[in-house]
């Protein structure tokens, strides 16, 4: 019997698809439509509609969102990729947390509560109460704000900021962005929670690219303006002449000097690409981050800042999905006590619960995204042990329900 010899590489290219370049990971997060109609009604929803927009979201300039700055470069295709996204993801985020009308005061916002109107209230169960009836907490007696004026004091303090930069006052910035960090802390408002988060992490990433800017100006420009060397897009930190580096460090020693823990996290990962000028692995610096924020009591809080840990991570030029997936392993832990079947059967403990989980979801999401993006950039030799760390997600994904689990395939 005489078998027929057969060209396997002519019948693969006769049936194979024509393929052509993606211009966007299939993966990423799809943007929304420009125009989005505002519905105004307070009726309870127990869903998320993409079409329903929020009042005090459009006080949020989008203009905000796509004035990001460049910041350092390291490959700008993954970078520009990084940032769309991240800009295409508070966009949804926003959308989904429509917020509550009124804002309750803290401790920790007198920077906000210094202007605009203040209502007088003194319960200590003004989330619950809003949940219940949002227009009996408005009236009750807690010291609240309105939404809008949060909004408007925010981006007042940006201006702030940048004003006091320009004008050469580095330390007002540096305090202006402390206050605003310390706005991250307060978690009574649960649903106003995703737009504070936005208006924040817009502020830390200023304040990181003029930070970076600045040391990248004394490593390349002596004092009267004569070029010392131009970096090279990957430099290393050998290329970083001493005045420079003097000057990162005295930024990390001052935020080191921050008291409280959470802002002091954020301000250390808003300038997180500065750690290139100091080390040549900054990508080390995130594993010591990521047991920082294990000091996070508030599972809201804690939860967004490792979102906010993945996404400034994405800057380094080093790619590593470790810290990532010991990001994951702390929020199962923080999850556990939620979707526990021994959940308390008091029905306003676990309508919070609930809450809870709705908002901790988009973060989760995120970084089990960039879990999957990150295993793409190692080398060959790697990416079966890299590809086989996804499944540390698995059994967060299965517990949060199906529709997360198909992210990962």
């Amino acid at each position: 019997m005489e078998f027929r010899s057969r060209n396997y590489t002519a019948e693969e290219e006769a049936y194979s698809l024509p393929r052509a370049s993606a211009d966007t990971h299939p993966l990423s997060t799809p943007s929304p439509p420009h125009n989005q109609v505002a519905v105004v009604d307070h009726e309870k929803i127990d869903f998320y509609d993409p079409l329903r927009g929020s009042d005090v979201n459009a006080m949020i300039s989008i203009s905000n969102l796509h004035d990001e700055e460049s910041g350092p470069a390291v490959n700008m295709a993954d970078v520009d990729l990084s940032t769309k996204e991240w800009t295409s993801f508070k966009k949804l985020l926003l959308q989904r947390f429509s917020g509550s009308k009124m804002v309750s005061s803290s401790m920790m916002s007198d920077v906000i509560m210094k202007s605009g109107k203040v209502h007088e209230k003194a319960s200590m169960n003004m989330h619950l109460e809003e949940l219940d009836d949002p227009q009996k907490f408005a009236e009750d007696g807690i010291n609240v704000i309105s939404h809008q004026e949060y909004v408007s004091r925010l981006n007042e303090l940006k201006h702030k900021i940048t004003r006091a930069w320009q004008a050469d006052d580095r330390v007002t910035s540096l305090k202006l962005s402390i206050k605003v960090a310390r706005l991250l802390m307060d978690t009574s408002v649960l649903q106003f929670y995703p737009a504070l988060f936005v208006l924040a992490t817009d502020v830390m990433d200023m304040l990181g690219d003029m930070v970076w800017q600045r040391i990248k100006q004394k490593a390349e420009f002596f004092e009267d303006g004569n070029v010392i060397s131009s970096l090279p897009e990957n430099f290393e930190a050998k290329d970083v002449c001493v005045d420079a580096k003097e000057t990162c460090n005295n930024w990390f020693f001052k935020i080191g000097s921050t008291r409280e823990l959470l802002p002091r996290i954020y301000l250390e990962l808003a300038i997180l690409p500065c750690w290139r000028f100091l080390v040549d692995r900054p990508v080390d610096v995130v594993q010591r981050l990521v047991m920082m924020t294990r000091g996070i009591a508030d599972p809201l809080a804690s939860t967004y800042c490792h979102l906010y840990m993945a996404y400034c991570a994405q800057k380094l030029p080093q790619h590593d999905i470790g810290y990532l997936v010991s990001c994951i392993n702390d929020l199962q832990i923080l999850l556990r006590r939620f979707l526990s079947a021994k959940e308390a059967t008091d029905q306003k403990i676990s309508e919070k619960s609930r809450t809870l989980i709705n908002l901790m979801e988009p973060p989760i999401e995120y970084i089990i995204k960039c879990i999957i993006k990150e295993s793409y950039h190692v080398s060959d030799d790697a990416s079966c042990d890299n590809h086989s760390s996804l499944f540390i997600a698995l059994p967060l994904l299965v517990r949060l329900g199906g529709k997360h689990l198909a992210l990962a395939f």
